[in-house]
């Protein structure tokens, strides 16, 4: 497939630390009308085909694994194994009842070392075959009725695999489903505010966000300073996020006013807006919220930063990653929207983008999330809103799945 014909889907798989240890990947074609199911020959091919074409798993997956859908066609065919084994877990459909050719050729992929998953698994005795070849059994939870769930769980924990929660929307899903034996985790609930009442920020955070504002504000380097001064743990935390990532200088950054002048203003507002997920949250950019804000942020300056043309304005392309940065900061706060941007200096093309979604930075915004939903018809009316081409989500999409990627060991 051309770039200008390709979506990708990339939803991550939490364990019951809300860590991020694996992603469900899709890519489908940019011709809604031509979009094939995921389970049939074309559709299962061209994921496995075109994530390695365009992306290669390092650059995809980074540390973790992806799960790639597989129909028994694929299954059963010698060209499957030229998939990196340590990088890919196999989700065999369940589509009516089992076959002896797909439990023998599971085991023998079980032996070769690959990891399998058996997807929406609805409980049938015919398939019970496979579970000595399983890794994973994932469950809709949204189409078994709770009634059913303990059931089934408890049959499926007399083998040694994991279970995955699919359709996990909210937190109390989430709590539920950890409580009741799921292991991992796959739904949008982390990035769902679940607390919007206005509730007491701890002093560490009520500096970041004093801290952010100055930032914002374009302050006096003396001013941020001080702040930093207020408050040691800000100071760590700022420096390992910087010298995590390359800025173009082999020296390290050891002071905040080295900081300041090797990054210039522009680079420590991106910085700063990072840390307040990385104090905030946990597990680095192994937390869900961390990645899912930067990633919205670097995508959409990017986007901009690829079409002079749709966005003239000097300085937009960081307008739009703070927007993105920006827009999943009441999760994180457990407060309402205009209650934390009340407490910054925003443009109010930001304010609006952050609140209603409205003009060109909410635009954006609403594609990115589209995108990380894997809402293919979503994100096809996004950019023909935005006047955007395919071509220029996918290189974005590449870029900013890289920079993720180069964050590494941030905390």
């Amino acid at each position: 497939m051309r770039d200008e014909e390709i979506f990708l889907g990339r939803q991550p798989i939490l364990n019951k630390n809300e860590e991020i240890t694996a992603y469900e990947l899709s890519i489908h074609s940019g011709d809604v009308n031509k979009i094939g199911s995921p389970d049939s020959p074309k559709g299962s091919a061209g994921v496995i085909a075109d994530a390695l074409t365009h992306f290669g798993f390092e650059a995809l997956l980074g540390r973790g694994k992806g799960f790639v859908k597989v129909n028994e066609e694929v299954l059963l065919s010698d060209a499957i194994e030229i998939l990196p084994k340590d990088k890919v877990v196999l989700e065999i459909l369940q589509r009516g009842k089992i076959n002896h050719a797909v439990v023998q050729r599971c085991r023998e992929l079980k032996e070769k070392g690959f990891s399998l998953a058996l997807d929406d698994f609805i409980y049938d005795e015919s398939y019970l075959l496979l579970f000595s070849a399983l890794d994973v059994v994932k469950i809709d939870i949204k189409e078994t009725k709770e009634e059913k769930l303990m059931g089934v769980i408890r049959q499926i924990k007399k083998w040694p695999v994991q279970l995955l929660a699919e359709k996990v929307d909210r937190q109390e899903d989430f709590q539920t489903c950890r409580q009741i034996g799921f292991d991992l985790f796959q739904g949008y609930y982390f990035a769902r505010p679940s607390i919007l009442s206005r509730k007491r920020m701890d002093p560490a955070m009520v500096s970041l966000m004093k801290l952010s504002e100055k930032v914002m504000k374009d302050a006096d380097t003396n001013e941020i300073e001080q702040i930093f001064k207020e408050a040691p743990s800000l100071s760590y935390n700022l420096l390992r996020l910087v010298n995590s990532v390359s800025v173009g200088t082999r020296q390290k950054i050891n002071a905040i006013s080295h900081a300041i002048t090797m990054l210039g203003r522009q680079q420590l507002k991106r910085w700063v807006q990072l840390l307040l997920f990385s104090q905030g949250g946990k597990g680095g950019m192994n937390n869900p919220l961390m990645q899912t804000a930067a990633l919205r942020g670097r995508l959409m300056e990017l986007l901009v930063q690829s079409r002079p043309d749709l966005y003239p304005e000097k300085g937009y392309a960081d307008l739009a990653f703070m927007t993105g940065i920006l827009s999943l900061i009441d999760v994180l706060l457990g407060m309402p929207m205009q209650e934390v941007i009340d407490q910054l200096n925003l443009r109010e093309d930001v304010r609006q983008a952050l609140l209603a979604h409205e003009g060109p930075l909410g635009l954006l915004l609403s594609l990115s999330e589209r995108q990380e939903e894997a809402d293919f018809k979503g994100v096809e009316r996004f950019l023909k809103q935005s006047q955007l081409k395919l071509s220029d989500l996918l290189s974005a999409q590449r870029g900013a799945i890289s920079w993720i990627n180069r964050l590494g060991s941030v905390a």
